[in-house]
């Protein structure tokens, strides 16, 4: 019998919300570093590193769709079971009445391409990095559950994304954020009015590639703040830049063919294009993205963002992680202050992530 302790809830949720350094990307011209402290055993604070070559094979996958670029283009032949979802289709077709060969040629091609696009997207995963930073409401059990659901729905997503498109696109979000949401008939036959607790989290999710290139999607997450090492202060992004929607599960698309399933406090354009997507460049060697969840800052207010830049003032010269350490030492000195004032409610769960250009 193993003589290894039993994990409980609480220290389980713990150990798969928190990150390990070994899956930190490399990135050419590019160092990065995070870290969480939950406020109790547990928090709902969720930070990940999607490191694409080392939880992937993407070797593999390229290899993978180079050999359906060139199986689908093959017909299929007579008195055989389909090989493949082209196949299949095909088949179908051919029980239509304006069936031709020249339909089932150009559809054969039409995969084929999608197939050697799919293998050229995946090769820009050697260079690309992912972040997942989510902060469930709360800083409890339920929160870290919350968190967790957005985990293991987003890693399920991805693997689809890969499959289909060899990369992530906006339609995982989408999907993501949909799943969050509070179906009409479940809360309907539970008897639950819409107005009563819901599960809320925010997130952000974006994707590092060189020269400080960072494309994000934002879910009701305070803002990315971006230091520069030549103006050593945090500098004002234009606002087009910063597109952002609210907490996952709280809006609805208004073209997405379930939107009238689902409880939305209104509805929004489809999250489906770039043009939900924030994006934002490291200028200069030096310069460094912050990513961070409420219990670091609440992104508002301006008192606490002139000391942050106070703290990145010092530390800006140091490697991510001591910049990290910093920013967190200074979030839990403000924590014993909350403590003397009696103002322990209000003390959350800490994360911050940063990107800093080399």
């Amino acid at each position: 019998m193993s003589s290894k302790a039993v994990l409980n809830i609480d220290e389980y949720l713990r150990e798969r919300l928190m990150p390990v350094e070994g899956a930190i990307p490399h990135i050419p011209g590019i160092e990065m570093f995070g870290a969480s402290i939950p406020a109790g055993i547990v928090g709902g604070d969720l930070f990940e590193y999607i490191n694409f070559q080392q939880r992937y094979d993407i070797g593999a996958r390229i290899q993978q769709a180079q050999r359906f670029s060139k199986e689908f283009l093959e017909p299929l032949p007579p008195d055989t079971v389909a090989r493949n979802s082209v196949d299949d289709h095909v088949q179908w077709l051919k029980t239509k009445p304006d069936y031709s060969p020249r339909m089932e040629a150009e559809y054969r091609f039409a995969r084929s391409s999608e197939e050697l696009r799919v293998a050229e997207e995946l090769r820009n995963l050697y260079s690309t990095a992912g972040v997942l930073l989510v902060d469930a409401q709360g800083h409890g059990i339920i929160s870290a559950k919350i968190a967790s659901t957005v985990h293991d729905t987003f890693h399920a997503l991805m693997l689809t994304e890969l499959d289909r498109y060899g990369r992530t696109t906006p339609m995982l979000l989408e999907n993501l954020n949909l799943r969050l949401a509070q179906s009409v008939t479940a809360r309907n036959a539970l008897g639950i009015r819409k107005e009563d607790a819901r599960e809320i989290a925010t997130m952000i999710y974006g994707e590092v590639r060189p020269g400080g290139d960072f494309r994000f999607a934002n879910f009701g997450h305070p803002p990315p703040l971006v230091f520069s090492a030549e103006y050593r202060r945090f500098m004002n992004i234009n606002e087009s830049r910063m597109v952002q929607f609210m907490a996952l599960g709280l809006q609805i698309p208004a073209d997405h063919p379930d939107h009238r399933k689902y409880y939305s406090l209104n509805f929004v354009r489809s999250e489906s294009d770039a043009s939900g997507l924030g994006e934002i460049t490291l200028m200069s060697p030096g310069d460094i993205l912050v990513l961070y969840t409420d219990g670091v800052y609440d992104g508002s207010d301006i008192h606490s963002r002139e000391l942050l830049e106070t703290v990145m003032r010092d530390h800006y010269r140091d490697p991510a992680k001591k910049i990290c350490g910093a920013l967190l030492d200074y979030a839990l000195a403000q924590d014993d202050r909350l403590r003397q004032s009696g103002e322990t409610d209000v003390i959350d769960d800490k994360t911050v992530f940063i990107v800093k250009r080399t």
